[in-house]
């Protein structure tokens, strides 16, 4: 099979990479503001990073800083601060793990399992924003070359 991207005509601006890159700095930017302007999330001062945290969480994909750096490419230096950021706030809380002390687990709190729908409504509201004019038909179809990226990766 032949390389998609060949080094003579490659365009980095015109790239998968650069305009998914792009599209996520868009996505997160967006979500930031919908959650400032939101006012029954507003008063949380939660991110767009810190809803994936919460998010996570809430779907049990992870529970421990070590998985969060690798799957959201943060170094433990600034995940420990988003970590402190979303405790301070009440929305999670964080334990050292009864069998091997070296990790910490985290969980969700009452007020962050509470948090979870309003934020969720948020996202939704930026995605269906930067869908518009997509047919469900794309949606599932872009959905699926992504995974598909991902899978490659």
């Amino acid at each position: 099979m032949a390389a998609i991207y060949q080094t003579e005509t490659y365009e980095p601006s015109k790239s998968v990479g650069h305009l998914i890159n792009r599209l996520r700095g868009e996505i997160f930017s967006a979500l930031d503001h919908e959650m400032e302007t939101d006012p029954s999330v507003a008063a949380l001062e939660v991110t767009a990073a810190q809803y994936l945290i919460l998010t996570n969480l809430a779907k049990g994909e992870n529970d421990s800083t070590a998985r969060f750096c690798k799957q959201m490419s943060y170094d433990p230096g600034a995940m420990t601060r988003m970590l402190d950021r979303l405790e301070a706030k009440g929305l999670l809380k964080r334990g050292r793990c009864p069998d091997d002390r070296r990790l910490v687990n985290i969980e969700l709190t009452e007020a962050g399992r509470a948090a979870i729908p309003k934020l969720r409504a948020c996202s939704v509201n930026v995605l269906n924003r930067f869908l518009k004019g997509f047919t469900s038909d794309e949606v599932v179809m872009l959905e699926r070359l992504l995974q598909r990226m991902v899978a490659n990766a």
